[in-house]
């Protein structure tokens, strides 16, 4: 049973600092999601930033759950969230709808979700379960590490089939990520180095043919400039044509013109760079570095192991969709399909990334609660 106990501390020591930084980052989308569907007006549909708005309150509602449930309840039921989360990854496959090539959707009313953005999640939970059951007082040795392998394994063999590399990739990209924060032998690092340069020939093989054309185009955009260099061609035109100061709300040529693909979504930050500029874009980098690094200080001072453990994962699963999203648009990364976290148009990512900020607000002021 679910028990949300009232407690005065949790008012007492309400982590504001974090609630406004992803409320600012969400404000700061809607407005740019807005401009980015303002040349797209279809009179048969809900504007997008509308629907945004829908699912910013639905992640605040999330945000609130996740923040007075004790943490601790999740952590005890962190396999079976798991479960339910890769079941719904299968589900997939039997009812869910595809779009453009990829079936990753299920219908839920008038509302659509994507597991996979759940699955995030729930690995890090997964995850921080294990590695606290399991602490050895040592870094870990590769043969230590596989039943966490297969905890992550097991939904990116699901999510790459459906196909989303992005989102398989970012899985793969945590989990390294949280057994160097848990700690792992140099040797092992050494090994598992060389293994993965040994075996890209055969992960390259396992690739879909856009998948290989996006990385192919990646060091060479120029090769197919109408077809699959098209995107990042003219984002770098985007956020190159803002300067200094931008062009001004509603102003940008490149979005307006509908020159931008996917610039609700993938393409986000080329929007805002181009109608904010240079300093604007940096102004949001600096929200977002000053985010992770409230997410890290979290992580620092949790109560428990296990808290931190969530902290970082959490933290360290919105650093990395930044830093893939800005590459992306930059020209500097493949384009994988990875939203920019708070500001890309999406139900799914959004409520999840909401419900996980109140997971690590519940684990920020919870350290001021001493009883076990």
């Amino acid at each position: 049973m679910i028990m949300i106990k009232p407690d005065r501390r949790l008012i007492l020591n309400f982590d504001w600092t974090l609630l406004i930084l992803v409320l600012l980052l969400s404000g700061i989308g809607l407005f740019n999601i807005y401009s980015a569907g303002f040349s797209l007006k279809d009179i048969h549909r809900a504007p997008p930033y509308v629907k945004q708005i829908q699912w910013i309150l639905i992640g605040i509602a999330g945000m609130a759950v996740a923040f007075f449930i004790d943490y601790r309840f999740l952590f005890r039921h962190a396999y079976f969230f798991y479960g339910i989360s890769v079941i719904l990854l299968l589900v997939v496959f039997m009812t869910g709808y595809a779009t453009r090539g990829s079936q990753r959707w299920i219908s839920i009313g008038n509302f659509t979700f994507q597991p996979s953005e759940l699955v995030k999640l729930t690995v890090i939970l997964a995850l921080a379960k294990y590695f606290d059951r399991h602490r050895l007082g040592t870094d870990y040795q590769l043969r230590k590490l596989f039943i966490p392998f297969m905890i992550v394994m097991i939904p990116f063999l699901f999510i790459l089939k459906q196909p989303d590399l992005g989102t398989g990739l970012i899985l793969i990209i945590m989990f390294l990520s949280i057994v160097l924060f848990v700690g792992l032998e140099w040797k092992s690092i050494l090994i598992a180095t060389i293994g993965t340069l040994l075996m890209s020939p055969v992960f390259w093989y396992f690739l879909k043919p856009y998948q290989q054309e996006r990385i192919l185009t990646f060091f060479s955009p120029d090769r197919d400039p109408l077809g699959s260099g098209y995107h990042i061609i003219q984002s770098m035109i985007a956020v190159g044509s803002g300067g200094l100061f931008g062009k001004g709300f509603l102003k940008g040529s490149q979005t307006q013109l509908k020159f931008l693909p996917e610039q609700q979504t993938d393409f986000v930050f080329s929007v805002f760079a181009e109608e904010w500029g240079f300093l604007g874009g940096m102004i949001l980098m600096i929200m977002f570095m000053s985010l992770i690094l409230w997410g890290l200080k979290i992580a620092m001072y949790a109560k428990d192991y296990l808290g931190a453990l969530v902290a970082f994962g959490i933290t360290i699963l919105i650093f990395w969709e930044l830093f893939i999203n800005i590459g992306m648009v930059l020209g500097i990364l493949p384009v994988v399909g990875i939203p920019l976290p708070f500001l890309s148009y999406g139900g799914s990512s959004m409520v999840v990334l909401m419900a996980a900020v109140g997971l690590l607000m519940n684990i920020s002021v919870r350290r001021f609660i001493l009883q076990s």
